[in-house]
C-alpha cells in the first residue's frame, strides 16, 4: 500500500446540520480515512462533493482540520439543540488521532457545552479518552457504536484492510463497558454473500455480547452510484463467485431487494435473541441549571 498523505487545513465551522437521520449535526475532524473499507459510503461523498477519485485518492490522502476543536467550541457557544453524531464520514480515531487529538479535544468542548451524543469508529484508540467520555457522560447521554460487521479475519482483511482486527476493536468496547460507559456494535454493512450467512451473523452477535456490547444493530450494504465501478471490481478481484449474487439483488441499483432486506431482518432477529445485549434506558431529564432558570425570569 502507498503512504498516506496527510495535509494541515483548516475549517470554517465544525458542526454540520443534518437531515432524516436519528441525530442533528455531525462532527468529522479529518477528510478521508487509511482504514480502505471497501464499502464504505464515504467514498461517495468524496466524488459528490469533492470531486475525488473514490479510491486512493480517499484512502491515501486525509486532511486534518486543525483548528477544528476551535472552531467546535465557537459553534456550542451557540447552543445549538439536538444531539451531535461523531465519525459519520471518516473515522475519528483513525491513527492519526494519536498525534493531533482532534478527537479528545472534541470532547472536551462538548463536556463544557454538553449535548447528547454518538461516536461511531473501528479504532481502538478510543480507549484513550476513557476519562473525558466518563465526564461527557456524565453531563450527557453517549453512546459509543464500534462498527464490526464480521469478525471473520481473513474476511476483515480483504473488506477493511486498513483497521484493527476485529477482536481489538471489541477488547476496546469491553475496556469501555468495564468504565460504565454505554458502548454498542454496529453489525453494518452486512455484505451480501460475505458476511450475510447466519453463521457469520452469529458469530458477530456472540463476540459483540461477550464483550458487553449493549446493543447490536445491523443495515445491509448500500451501494451508492458514485461507488458502484469501485466495489464492484473489488467484489470481482477478492470474491468473483458473490458477483452473480449482486446482480440478482441489486440490479444495478443502490439498494438489495425489499425480500433481500426483510430476510436479513429475520436472519439478524434470530440471532440476536440468543445473546444478552442490555441496552441502557434512557435517562430521566435532567434539571435546569440554576443559573439558566434565573435568567428565564429575569427575561
Amino acid at each position: 500500500m502507498k503512504e498516506v498523505v496527510y495535509t494541515e487545513i483548516e475549517a470554517k465551522s465544525a458542526l454540520n446540520r443534518v437531515k432524516g437521520m436519528p441525530f442533528d449535526w455531525s462532527l468529522n475532524p479529518y477528510v478521508g480515512c487509511p482504514h480502505a473499507c471497501r464499502y464504505c459510503f464515504s467514498r461517495a461523498y468524496n466524488a459528490r462533493y469533492r470531486d475525488r477519485d473514490v479510491g486512493e485518492a480517499f484512502d491515501r490522502n486525509v486532511e486534518v482540520r486543525t483548528n477544528f476543536a476551535g472552531r467546535l467550541r465557537a459553534d456550542l457557544r451557540r447552543r445549538p439543540q439536538g444531539s451531535v453524531a461523531i465519525g459519520t464520514a471518516t473515522d475519528p480515531y483513525q491513527p492519526i488521532e494519536g498525534k493531533y487529538q482532534l478527537t479528545r479535544r472534541c470532547l472536551e468542548a462538548l463536556i463544557d457545552y454538553p449535548m447528547p451524543t454518538s461516536i461511531v469508529t473501528k479504532g481502538p484508540l478510543v480507549v484513550r479518552d476513557i476519562d473525558v467520555l466518563k465526564k461527557l457522560d456524565e453531563k450527557t447521554e453517549l453512546t459509543v457504536y464500534f462498527s464490526v460487521p464480521c469478525v471473520n479475519e481473513e474476511i476483515v482483511r480483504k473488506t477493511d484492510p486498513g483497521t484493527a482486527p476485529p477482536r481489538q476493536r471489541l477488547r476496546a468496547l469491553r475496556m469501555l463497558r468495564e468504565a460504565g460507559i454505554d458502548a454498542a456494535v454496529l453489525c453494518m454493512p452486512v455484505l451480501p454473500g460475505i458476511s450475510d450467512s447466519e453463521e457469520s451473523l452469529d458469530a458477530a452477535a456472540r463476540a459483540a455480547s461477550e464483550a458487553g456490547a449493549t446493543a447490536f444493530r445491523h443495515r445491509p450494504l448500500k451501494i451508492d452510484v458514485e461507488i458502484q465501478g469501485y466495489y464492484y471490481d473489488f467484489l470481482a478481484t477478492e470474491f468473483p463467485v458473490a458477483v452473480p449474487l449482486y446482480a440478482t439483488l441489486y440490479q444495478g441499483g443502490v439498494l438489495p431487494r425489499k425480500d433481500y432486506e426483510r430476510e436479513l431482518e429475520e436472519r439478524v432477529r434470530r440471532v440476536r435473541a440468543r445473546y444478552e445485549f442490555r441496552e441502557r434506558p434512557a435517562r430521566p431529564a435532567r434539571p435546569r441549571a440554576p443559573e439558566t432558570v434565573q435568567l428565564q425570569l429575569a427575561i
